[in-house]
């Protein structure tokens, strides 16, 4: 069964028929009658709120024919003590797929592992693969190459660093984490990726100096500093991430003119300026459109197959 739980779970090769995939859905008038997906339910669990990702996979459901419904994990046996298992085998014959937000990316795993119809990460605190798939399209719908590029991730080593640097060791990226010491992407994926790396011809490095890090970038993506649950570290991560917010002075550090990108919810005049964020080279809002296309194309090449 083929589910979407880490970016490697995908060849290049299925990355690229989920891409040709979202331009043929790109295309498509809203008042069409392409319903791949008829008949199909699309059941979410979600234990971490979200704005895009729940209502991009909802809209996504609806668009291509099929359901989704939104279940509350404190509204499922699971929450009382039925096993994840059990759980999984149940739901299986109700659904078409499944798709989990959820902090335990353990959680992620395991309902994969025990699904019998393809399970989606909506994120995990480990890792976001829909929002890095969706994030690599955008930046090939903007450049010529994407190998000829250089993409600077800046911030935590959160869900998303760690996501980006597994798209980019299967795309063959050339890519840089810019974070301080003590936030560091997670070991195993970065040894892992930069083992990847020497099959894809795509490279890897690690900074911790803003401005150095910027520099040469084509592409500056950033991320709030807090991530949910962790809110308790607020106050220490904002002293420590202070020389990493994306404003005017560090994008001219780059030496060109970058797209800047943010996976959002944004934190103006924290992480990012409103300046940066509003001008001319922000794609950050057709990020968020592409979340619903991206997905789409990934929820059709999942239940259809």
């Amino acid at each position: 069964m083929k589910s979407l739980v880490n970016i490697f779970d995908f060849e290049i090769d299925e990355i690229n028929e989920v891409f040709s995939k979202v331009r043929e859905l790109k295309k498509l008038s809203p008042s069409n009658n392409y319903a791949p997906l008829k008949g199909k339910t699309l059941g979410m669990i979600f234990k971490k709120s979200s704005t895009r990702t729940r209502i991009s996979f909802e809209v996504g459901m609806y668009q291509l024919g099929g359901k989704a419904l939104f279940l509350d994990h404190k509204d499922l046996q699971w929450k009382r003590g039925e096993s994840l298992s059990d759980s999984a085998k149940v739901l299986s014959i109700y659904l078409d797929g499944i798709v989990i937000r959820t902090y335990s990316h353990k959680e992620v795993e395991d309902l994969a592992n025990a699904a019998d119809v393809p399970v989606i990460n909506g994120l995990s605190d480990l890792l976001h693969p829909c929002q890095i798939l969706t994030d690599i399209f955008t930046i090939q719908e903007h450049v010529d190459d994407l190998k000829k590029i250089r993409i600077v991730y800046l911030g935590d080593g959160n869900n998303v660093a760690n996501s980006w640097i597994n798209g980019a060791a299967r795309m063959g990226l050339d890519l840089r984490i810019v974070c301080p010491e003590n936030y560091l992407p997670d070991y195993n994926i970065l040894k892992i990726a930069r083992e990847e790396t020497g099959k894809t011809n795509g490279k890897i490095e690690l900074f911790h100096d803003p401005q150095d890090g910027v520099s040469g970038a084509d592409v500056i993506y950033t991320d709030v500093w807090v991530s949910m649950g962790q809110e308790e570290e607020a106050v220490k991560k904002k002293e420590a991430f202070k020389a990493f917010q994306l404003n005017s002075d560090l994008v001219k550090k780059s030496g060109k003119d970058p797209l800047i990108m943010h996976c959002l919810p944004a934190h103006r005049g924290e992480e990012i300026t409103s300046e940066v964020m509003d001008g001319p080279q922000s794609i950050i809002y057709k990020q968020a459109e592409n979340r619903l296309h991206v997905q789409k194309a990934i929820l059709e090449y999942l239940l259809e197959n």
